[in-house]
């Protein structure tokens, strides 16, 4: 039996109609949510992902501003538009759009951006909130793919979830996640043996390495849930995941499409937290007028 598909479209597309109806009711108390996007040099797969954002944040009634810088400009300018950007009162959230050019540290952008505002989640002071199970702002995709899940009902606790990938911006949040739901973690990588072993005894994959077609329906068990987080073109150039779709399908009992699954919840989050903190700064004002 096929595996029941989950939707990033249509969930993405629920969560976007709860946040413009919150959108709109904060706008009757004086407020608009707003987002900065910082883009820098001419990378036509970040202008791509820019573009999404600004046009979702349009499309929720947000204020919304693109900045963009051209490849040569230094370190200090960037920093010093980003402390603009956290004294802005009409800003709520701040991303800067990665990759960057070689010469500016992206970790010295991170950690300029307000924790108040950093709706990527991106922050340290966020990662450790995240990790101590605090409220914080979560890193957008780890996020979505966690709706997700909940919106299909799925109970996470003890179960056994393999997560294939150890970045900071996907791996190894989405693995600290699971384990707040009570799930059992294991985190497989490049350097990991025999990665069969490990993803045929989850009870969820999430594959989030950047390889077209790693996983196979060799690696997973029959009913498994299967999370794709791969971005890839095939060699007629299609996107693709990181999982062979197509034969994995058959044999999950869950799975996320690409394009379609867990992309379009990226977005949705990042709109989220940008609410998120704009609800948090009003409160913050109210309660300085009491």
């Amino acid at each position: 039996m096929a595996a029941i598909i989950i939707d990033g479209k249509e969930i993405a597309k629920k969560t976007k109609s709860e946040i413009v109806g919150q959108v709109q009711e904060m706008k009757t108390q004086g407020m608009t949510p707003g987002l900065a996007v910082i883009l820098v040099g001419d990378n036509q797969a970040s202008r791509t992902y820019v573009n999404s954002k600004q046009k979702t944040a349009r499309e929720l009634g947000m204020h919304n501003v693109l900045i963009e810088y051209p490849e040569s400009i230094t370190e200090q300018e960037l920093l010093a538009k980003i402390d603009e950007l956290n004294n802005d009162e009409n800003i709520h959230g701040i991303l800067v759009q990665l990759p960057l050019p070689g010469h500016i540290n992206e970790t010295h952008l991170i950690e300029a951006i307000s924790p108040d505002k950093d709706v990527d989640g991106f922050h340290p002071i966020n990662i450790g909130r995240m990790m101590t199970g605090q409220d914080a702002f979560l890193p957008c995709t780890p996020f979505g793919v966690m709706v997700m899940m909940k919106e299909m009902e799925i109970d996470l606790a003890g179960k056994h979830v393999v997560v294939v990938g150890r970045s900071n911006i996907v791996g190894k949040p989405a693995g600290q996640l699971f384990l707040n739901k009570n799930a059992t973690v294991t985190y497989c990588h490049s350097k990991t043996k025999d990665l069969k072993e490990h993803t045929r005894q989850a009870d969820v994959v999430v594959a989030a390495v950047g390889k077209a077609g790693l996983i196979t329906a060799d690696h997973i068990k029959p009913g498994a849930v299967v999370i794709d987080v791969g971005m890839n073109r095939d060699v007629e150039g299609k996107l693709c995941g990181d999982v062979a779709y197509a034969e994995v399908k058959e044999k999950a009992g869950y799975i996320t499409p690409v394009p379609g699954g867990v992309g379009p919840m990226t977005i949705a989050m990042l709109m989220y937290n940008t609410l998120k903190s704009a609800k948090n700064h009003l409160s913050k004002l109210q309660n300085s007028n009491l």
